[in-house]
């Protein structure tokens, strides 16, 4: 077999490079759509040691990292992968948002932009090698009748084939030519109005279903011409099939059939179609059968699709997604591969119309995607099918950050803050030098689990948290600061906290903070000479943002919370400058109280102007035009956070809902924790506690 050869498929030795392989636990960050009694079922089940209640997954991360911690789990069960991955040069992972009737393009995230030019980044080798590392999580995540489907275009799809081909041997079954768009105007060339969907299967047996489609208007005129005195359109067909049979009586008569030809039925068939007019014979003696319409499934589904239509800007299924695939599309793939309750699963899910059409047809699914966006997108859609049952929200959270910090800082040997004073920027593994000085920037490569790591210690503490907290520090434009705990740097007078990869800030850290803060004013060289901190941290407690700035401002301390971007693991994204940390917006709801019945109103909501692009900025006149979903734990437990009630812009409903009641059943003592997303996908939780008697 001839093999297709890129740059980067072997290492200097002639081996086969594999891609990353680790698997990292998935955190689950929001359960939608369970109600009281399921929740409770699937914490007594964890509680006993028993598996719980399947729920869909919708996971936010990198497929790099996502395939292969789904493995473990999902190894040899996905009965269908449909895929959509980036294919053309000029694609991009823009969409369309709205405020007030107005439509602007929101333009890819940093960590989007990232994901394309690592794709693209050395053109068709970069191309193959990050599409092949992934189809071969995908092949091992098959089921043995299992089918996975791969949407491209047909300038990337022969290379693409090519690659399929050599991992999945003989099992290539058609190339699909969807007609996405009915004509396109190409001055030198026949207009390419088509894609590509490649249908490989894991083994010979697979499940397949034969789906057809309605006959032609033009078809039915001319084959069903005729008419029965209860109104049905039929047509007379032949009574034979290609295969030599015996003889067979036709109303007494003896007839041997055609030669190569057998009849179609068996002699008691031809007996009960005979005495109920369905078969008769022609002027020469020849049996026909009466074949009526409406008993006809239609045409057999061939390879060259050209009645499904591509989701236009006025389809009620439109997101905003450019390169949004239309239901139908989905629905075709799903039902002819797959059974109810088979899992299918999709890794680049953009606006979610894999996980929507499978959750409509009763099959249980996985959707990944790497856009915060698109994971927000998916979410809404999902809230609008019927009966969508129960699905969690994932990502990789904290073990993916503890993989990349022990891979890039745990360098085996202790250093003390001293050293790293005297040295602020040491040799990072595969490079050299700081990394905004050297251009060069950490690489991800490890096979190892990352052991968990510790807020500051002061002198003799980890190396591998001082070599990373000194690279946030750089990143963030600070300078570091020696001698103490929980103060570990300065930008423009303001005192620098760098948060754990592992845990998320808490109010007991801001706490810490700002006495040492206190304790260290006017004590000289790296003293605070303002009163602002900026606490970074990857996540922060539910509560964070307005009781810990309370907390901040009763010691006289300006305290902003700033995020720590996914960005600062990838390579190539420190590489060129595209890190920028944001600070959390702010949440206002009052919450009144009349015996149990709890009503929530959102009265305010702030959201920092940095990453928002000017023409939106000057669109919105009033708070709440930045919001675009809502959503409430009436009891949330200090875990996950349960959405029991949600309310959020579509196309047709442009006002959101700002009041909420709830009746609580039994007196007691809760938390409820009230989540916002904004328009650029972006969330904000606040935390309330109520007592009920």
């Amino acid at each position: 077999m001839t093999e297709l050869i890129w740059e980067g498929k072997y290492d200097k030795d002639g081996k086969k490079v594999a891609p990353l392989h680790v698997a990292l636990p998935f955190q689950t960050v929001e359960t939608i759509n369970e109600s009281t009694k399921e929740r409770q079922l699937a914490q007594d089940l964890f509680t006993t040691g028993r598996d719980p209640q399947w729920r869909n997954r919708l996971i936010w991360g990198d497929k790099k990292y996502v395939l292969p911690s789904l493995l473990e789990e999902f190894a040899g069960k996905v009965d269908l992968i449909y895929i959509d991955p980036p294919f053309a040069t000029g694609q991009n992972f823009s969409f369309n948002m709205r405020v007030d009737g107005e439509e602007f393009t929101k333009e890819p995230s940093i960590i989007e932009q990232k994901a394309y030019r690592d794709t693209w980044g050395r053109g068709l080798d970069s191309y193959l090698q990050w599409f092949s590392e992934a189809v071969i999580f995908l092949q091992e995540l098959l089921s043995e009748r299992g089918s996975i489907f791969v949407h491209l275009d047909c300038n990337i799809g022969p290379y693409a084939k090519a690659a399929m081909d050599e991992l999945f041997s003989r099992t290539f079954q058609t190339q699909v030519v969807w007609q996405r768009v009915t004509a396109h105007s190409d001055s030198r060339r026949f207009g390419i109005n088509y894609d590509l969907i490649l249908h490989y299967s894991k083994a010979p047996d697979f499940t397949w279903i034969v789906r057809h489609v309605a006959h032609s208007e033009d078809y039915v005129e001319s084959h069903y011409t005729q008419v029965n005195e209860e109104g049905r359109k039929f047509r007379w067909d032949n009574a034979t099939a290609a295969g030599s049979g015996p003889a067979r009586y036709f109303f007494g008569k003896l007839l041997e059939p055609p030669p190569g030809t057998h009849w179609r039925w068996s002699q008691e068939r031809i007996d009960d179609l005979g005495a109920s007019g369905r078969i008769a014979l022609t002027s020469k003696g020849k049996p026909q059968y009466k074949r009526f319409l409406d008993e006809m499934p239609g045409k057999v589904i061939q390879a060259v699709w050209t009645d499904i239509a591509p989701v236009n800007s006025q389809a009620l299924e439109d997101t905003g997604f450019d390169t949004q695939k239309p239901e139908a599309l989905l629905e075709r793939i799903i039902k002819a591969s797959s059974n109810e309750g088979d899992l299918v699963l999709d890794c680049f899910v953009g606006s979610g119309t894999t996980a929507v059409v499978a959750a409509k047809l009763n099959r249980r699914w996985i959707a990944c995607d790497l856009g915060r966006f698109a994971i927000h997108t998916t979410r809404k859609r999902l809230l609008g099918p019927l009966n969508v049952k129960p699905f969690v929200v994932q990502n990789l959270g904290k073990y993916e950050r503890q993989l990349w910090q022990k891979a890039e800082f745990d360098l085996g040997t202790d250093l003390t803050r001293e050293d790293l004073t005297l040295n602020p920027f040491p040799t990072w593994k595969g490079t050299s030098g700081s990394p905004s000085h050297s251009g060069k920037g950490p690489g991800i490569r490890s096979d190892t689990p990352a052991s968990p790591s510790h807020p500051g210690k002061g002198p003799g503490v980890r190396s591998a948290d001082l070599r990373y907290r000194h690279f946030i520090l750089e990143l963030y434009h600070a300078q570091s600061v020696s001698g103490y705990v929980w103060l570990h740097g300065v930008k423009a007078g303001r005192m620098v906290h760098v948060g754990a990869v592992d845990a998320p800030i808490s109010p007991g850290d801001v706490s810490q903070i700002a006495a040492e803060f206190k304790r260290a004013v006017g004590t000289g060289k790296d003293a605070p000479i303002t009163n602002g901190v900026d606490v970074l941290g990857w996540d922060f407690a539910f509560e964070l943002n307005e009781v810990s700035k309370q907390q901040a401002a009763q010691a006289n301390i300006n305290m902003r919370f700033v995020r720590i971007p996914r960005e600062v693991l990838e390579k190539k994204a420190v590489e060129q400058g595209d890190i920028r940390f944001f600070e959390l917006a702010a949440l206002s709801v009052d919450m009144a109280q009349k015996g149990r019945v709890i009503t929530l109103k959102l009265t305010d909501f702030v959201i920092p102007p940095d990453d928002v692009p000017e023409d939106v900025r000057k669109a919105i006149t009033h708070w709440e035009q930045w919001i675009d979903y809502w959503a409430v734990d009436w009891n949330n437990r200090s875990d996950t956070f349960h959405n029991e009630w949600q309310d959020y812009r579509t196309r047709q409903k442009r006002d959101l809902q700002k009041q909420v009641a709830h009746t609580y059943e039994q007196p007691g003592q809760y938390i409820i924790v009230v989540k916002v997303i904004d328009i650029l996908g972006n969330d904000t939780t606040k935390t309330l506690k109520v007592t009920v008697v």
